[in-house]
């Protein structure tokens, strides 16, 4: 615990710093770049890695002409901040004072995929691509700078703002524009995006659906309506919206690939990969295309295939680290000595995209660790994740106090109270926990069997749980909102979310849902659906968190990121479990992996006691069940059930230090 003489001795260098930060900004802005620089390099004694005296000790170096220092300045702020679109602009700015145009465009072209309201870099890549006769590239970024030139000044700093994380004063804003300018579909466009990143994904859905409304014809709208419904898993709807583009060109190689995801989506692999070839005619060895394609034949469980559509891919792109990643991710693939030679050239490039040099780290750390040399593995482990863990806004301490309330609201009195509410439909089965602790091997052995369908990671609860935070004073209502709700209220929420899952199913009476998250979520559960049957999937600790921290998962698992607070949250798991065993008792069952592996029909059996089906044979060779399967566990569950991944921990015991000691007993 902080001291009063330590809490004021930070204060004070917090204050030191923001004066120092002012200091500099205010001498560049004056033209006295060596004041400026004196004063970023203050800021920088007490933290080299203060993205933002980082980027004015490099401007006011490159205007001092201190060409070397700027780019050292330059090196370190990549590496602190590796998709800060201003620092790449700057980038740019000192390629072309020495000269470098290719490096230049390649900086500027950067720095408005991360910032697209950089109108600077747009101009810059309009007169580069010019210079070089690339004249349609040119016309394309004279567009978004004349685009940009138009735009209300509001929301310029809105996408400014939104691009650089300050997601609080981005929706400050775009809501205060808004209001003054009501149908302004680019407006209500970014209120939606500032809406996606928050995790607000009804209210994205519907400020998209009103401003395509308003302007049908706005094909950057539509994109993102498709992506707002696929986040909701309204994969129907996502595809309508697809086929919506795909009609006004069904030449189009843009709208065909958007089709083709949709396609997949809602399990029409035939067409989906149809669209993928008629884009890959039209753009040979197109990277994306490929590996998008190696996706869907990998879900489909076309194994060989989509290994030929990744190596492809990467041939077309050889710093292509998704498709490096997506072979490490098939588990059970192992890479050759050429493919391990490249990828280590790659990852030493400097000019590497974030994403690609992550995915590069993580597909390294597993060709390693099949050779054995496990402390080169965890380095690339530690490194991709630390790359990750950088972009997150993820708190080990606000989930431990999310946990903590759920103990506290969601009492034996809650459920006394509201015993005879909700919908009473049995359909649904939920399979949850942590990720990578077995549950898509429950899943499978689940939906193998004729009266159970399995279905995704559906979002519904998150999105309910999300919707009853609501804000008072800045607070959250939920889970204390509960209390308050009437038996109408849960009763509605529960036949809602059978209706809205109903397009995922088949026509077997029960379905899985398998978002692993809502075990935080039981006492929703429990109150909208009391007749619902809930399974705890859980593995050795060690086994489940290790597995996790060597996950690259796409999104909503970002506690995974760190040994710290991988071990910390699976901690605050077996706490909140041990909670809802209290106040619910017999309402979850718990399946532990280990016993899975040392008796499948005896815990198959029961599973399905528990839920009240007979037993099918068809259970115990789950692994010849015919299903997509959409989880890093897609290949896993194809073969019989063994033991590989069983203390696969122990080779890495060495740097486990940290995740032993967040795991506590």
């Amino acid at each position: 615990m902080f001291t009063p003489a330590v809490l004021l001795s930070k204060a004070d260098e917090m204050a030191s710093r923001e004066e120092q930060l002012k200091s500099a900004q205010s001498a560049l802005q004056s033209g006295q770049f060596d004041a400026g620089l004196s004063a970023a390099r203050a800021a920088l004694a007490d933290d080299p890695t203060d993205g933002e005296a980082l980027y004015m000790a490099a401007v006011a170096a490159r205007y001092l002409k201190r060409f070397e220092e700027a780019a050292i300045h330059l090196t370190a702020l990549h590496g602190a901040m590796p998709e800060y679109g201003r620092a790449w602009q700057e980038q740019g700015h000192l390629s072309l004072v020495q000269g470098d145009q290719a490096n230049a465009l390649s900086a500027f072209m950067r720095a408005t995929r991360f910032n697209p309201a950089l109108e600077a870099s747009w101009r810059e890549q309009a007169r580069l691509q010019t210079a070089i006769g690339s004249t349609a590239e040119a016309a394309a970024a004279t567009a978004q700078q004349q685009r940009l030139a138009k735009m209300p000044r509001e929301l310029i700093a809105v996408t400014n703002h939104l691009a650089e994380g300050r997601l609080v004063r981005a929706e400050e804003i775009c809501r205060h524009f808004l209001r003054q300018n009501p149908r302004n579909v680019e407006g209500m466009r970014l209120l939606a995006k500032i809406g996606i990143e928050l995790g607000i994904l009804d209210d994205a859905e519907f400020l998209l659906e009103s401003a395509v409304s308003f302007a049908p014809d706005d094909i950057q709208l539509r994109f993102d309506y498709i992506d707002a419904l696929r986040r909701r898993q309204k994969s129907a709807e996502a595809r309508e919206q697809a086929e919506k583009l795909y009609e006004r060109d069904p030449q189009n190689a843009l709208f065909q690939s958007r089709l083709a995801i949709e396609c997949i989506q809602t399990g029409d692999f035939d067409r989906g990969l149809e669209l993928f070839d008629s884009v890959l005619e039209k753009l040979p060895g197109d990277p994306a295309s490929l590996t998008s394609r190696g996706h869907a034949l990998k879900t489909k469980g076309d194994r060989a295939e989509a290994e030929a559509s990744y190596r492809a891919a990467i041939a077309s792109k050889p710093g292509h680290g998704d498709a490096y990643y997506a072979l490490a991710n098939l588990k059970t693939y192992r890479f050759g000595a050429d493919e391990l030679d490249a990828m280590r050239e790659q990852i030493t490039r400097n000019d590497l995209a974030f994403m690609d040099r992550v995915h590069l780290n993580f597909a390294l750390a597993k060709a390693y660790e099949d050779e054995g040399d496990y402390e080169a593995s965890f380095a690339c482990y530690d490194e991709g994740n630390a790359l990750k863990r950088a972009q997150t806004r993820y708190s080990a301490d606000a989930m431990t106090r999310e946990l903590a309330n759920q103990r506290k609201a969601c009492s034996a009195d809650l459920f006394e109270k509201h015993k005879s509410a909700g919908c009473s439909a049995p359909d649904p089965i939920f399979i949850l926990g942590l990720p990578r602790a077995g549950s898509t091997l429950l899943e499978q052995i689940l939906a193998s069997h004729s009266q159970i369908d399995g279905t995704l990671e559906l979002p519904n609860i998150l999105a309910l749980a999300h919707r009853l935070r609501g804000r008072k004073a800045g607070q959250s209502l939920y889970p204390e909102i509960l209390h308050d709700l009437t038996s109408e209220q849960l009763a509605k929420f529960g036949e809602d979310f059978i209706e809205n899952t109903r397009l995922h199913r088949a026509n077997a009476p029960f379905f899985i849902d398998k978002m692993p998250n809502n075990f935080r979520h039981i006492g929703l559960i429990h109150l909208i659906l009391p007749n619902a049957k809930i399974i705890d999937a859980r593995r050795a600790p060690m086994d489940c968190c290790f597995s996790g921290f060597k996950q690259l998962f796409a999104e909503g698992q970002e506690f995974t990121y760190g040994l710290t607070e991988v071990g910390r949250y699976y901690a605050d798991y077996v706490e909140v479990m041990d909670h809802w065993d209290s106040v619910l008792p017999g309402k979850v069952l718990r399946v532990q992996h280990e016993d899975v592996l040392d008796d499948l029909e005896g815990q198959t059996r029961r599973m399905l006691d528990f839920l009240e089906v007979p037993f099918e044979e068809q259970c115990l060779a789950f692994h010849k069940t015919d299903r997509a399967v959409r989880t890093a566990s897609s290949e896993q569950v194809r073969e019989p059930i063994n033991r590989k991944g069983q203390d696969a921990w122990k080779p890495f015991e060495p740097w486990l230090g940290d995740l032993k000691t967040a795991l506590g007993d």
